[in-house]
């Protein structure tokens, strides 16, 4: 018969001081500051095509799950060794459509297990590294967005005419794919803009013998 004497002896009571309140309230806190952080990054830097509110608060749940998870694998061994058993059998279905997104991840999860392993200055500064480096690229990939040009022409006159105009009023152009169809001949290019004007695609669309234009922003990813 269990007693109260037997329950206040339980090992399971005697690991309840094993991580001091005082050490979990200041892990806990750093990781929902270094998460918001995370968070704002992603979306300052954001540049896929539907941006996804749900996975940028994901990020900051992340770090503070990671941060709860090691601090208690830190204060036992035989937990830790059933985390990593626990943990091997749980399947992420969810694709990743952004290869930026992957990034993220692994900046949150990473933060967590440095900051519960105590090495704060080191998830902090690291953290505001990676951030910073993060905007600057993000900036760059701002100011020379490639955009695609569909163009539509009716012959191959009109096809040499159109190619010459556009790489005259564009800063930078590249063919990306060329379909001819009975009486239409179709070209995707991805051009970048001089001074961010596309003013040039109205002139474009008024030639003679171009029956379609289109100019899309895309984020660089291009599968043709």
């Amino acid at each position: 018969m269990t007693t109260f004497q037997d329950i206040f002896n339980s090992s399971f009571l005697e690991r309840v001081g094993s991580v001091s309140v005082v050490d979990t309230a200041i892990a806990m806190a750093l990781a929902l500051l270094v998460g918001m952080f995370i968070f704002l990054v992603y979306k300052r830097s954001y540049s896929g095509v539907m941006y996804s509110a749900s996975f940028g608060a994901s990020l900051i749940v992340l770090t503070l799950v990671t941060t709860l998870v090691i601090l208690a694998i830190s204060t036992n061994v035989v937990l830790s060794l059933g985390m990593v058993g626990a943990l091997s059998i749980v399947r992420f279905r969810t694709p990743v459509k952004e290869p930026m997104d992957i990034v993220f991840l692994f900046w949150s999860i990473a933060a967590g297990i440095v900051l519960a392993a105590g090495l704060i200055p080191l998830a902090v500064f690291g953290s505001m590294f990676i951030g910073l480096v993060l905007l600057v690229i993000s900036m760059r990939k701002t100011v020379e967005r490639p955009y695609i040009l569909v163009l539509h022409c009716a012959d191959e006159a009109a096809e040499e005419r159109a190619c010459a105009f556009v790489k005259e009023r564009a800063r930078a152009t590249s063919l990306k794919s060329k379909s001819v169809l009975p009486g239409a001949i179709e070209l995707n290019y991805e051009v970048r803009l001089k001074d961010g004007s596309s003013a040039f695609v109205n002139d474009l669309a008024a030639m003679e013998g171009v029956t379609h234009t289109a100019l899309v922003s895309y984020n660089g990813d291009y599968m043709g």
